[in-house]
């Protein structure tokens, strides 16, 4: 039903250039009254009439518009959300019930404020600040607080922090990562030399595929396992066993079972693998 009502808002005029135009066209569309809104959520909903669902969307497009105005601090364009708020009041729509004995617009503000969040929260930085729930809340709560504040004391940290039930780091963490600011990663396309040595691409280099690093490496674990195979040699052999059954297979053995195989105590089989463990790291430090 969302995606059959689509077409008939995208008709309506949102560009950037027509905004002002497509907000004066919602606002001559008659506000529906209780009982009006009611009986279209009994058609919609015992019928399916699409018709119904569309009159309903269209009478509450304009409080979609004054919800979207409030996120408008985060320099996002208005159209844009606009129409994702549109989109949470279709969906609020297809859920909508005559029974709930609600208007529509206060049950469908949840639906429109979530579709709103999450366009932040994908477009507001190039890297998500938030990405948990909690980190959700607590991004909204500081953006509107710092409005006020500009910045935090250790009380108001704590307030917010136990407002919404998270530690006090969290909440410095996000206000951090509120501060902080989009860099280009690539230098700017003029020849400015000084510009170049500050953009990330002058020092945020990858030394993972350096040939002499992945050398050195492959040396290193090279030489560890040859003195990993030669101290594993110095053990008796029942020692070697519980220690490649223990550490260095696939599927691990438990003490248990090592204990029920050599009928012994899994305590003993432990003391066993403890002291070859210890006879190992003196011939490997060697």
């Amino acid at each position: 039903m969302t995606t059959a009502l689509i077409p008939a808002i995208h008709n309506m005029p949102l560009s950037a250039g027509s905004l002002d135009a497509y907000i004066s066209q919602i606002h001559s569309i008659p506000v529906l009254t209780s009982e009006e809104e009611r009986a279209l959520a009994l058609r919609l909903e015992n019928q399916n009439d699409l018709a119904a669902a569309q009159q309903l969307i269209m009478s509450n497009l304009r409080f979609v518009v004054k919800i979207a105005r409030g996120y408008t601090g985060y320099g996002l364009p208005l159209a844009d959300l606009i129409q994702e708020g549109n989109i949470g009041l279709m969906k609020a729509v297809k859920r909508f019930s005559a029974s709930h004995e609600v208007r529509l617009i206060s049950y469908a503000v949840h639906w429109i404020k979530s579709e709103i969040h999450e366009f932040v929260l994908r477009n507001w930085r190039i890297v998500k600040v938030a990405t948990t729930k909690p980190q959700r809340k607590l991004f909204f709560k500081l953006r509107s607080s710092k409005k006020r504040l500009g910045w935090f004391t250790s009380d108001e940290v704590n307030d917010v922090a136990e407002t919404l039930g998270v530690k006090p780091e969290t909440v410095l963490e996000m206000e951090s990562r509120l501060s902080g600011s989009d860099v280009t990663f690539d230098p700017p396309t003029n020849d400015n030399d000084d510009e170049h040595h500050f953009t990330p691409a002058a020092y945020l280099t990858d030394g993972s595929m350096d040939p002499a690093r992945l050398l050195e490496h492959d040396d290193s674990q090279s030489q560890k396992l040859s003195l990993m195979t030669d101290s594993l040699e110095t053990l008796d052999e029942r020692s070697q066993v519980i220690i490649k059954r223990r550490w260095l297979s696939e599927d691990k053995a438990t003490l248990h079972e090592l204990a029920g195989e050599y009928q012994v105590s899994a305590e003993r089989i432990r003391q066993i693998e403890k002291n070859a463990l210890n006879k190992m790291r003196v011939a490997f430090e060697a």
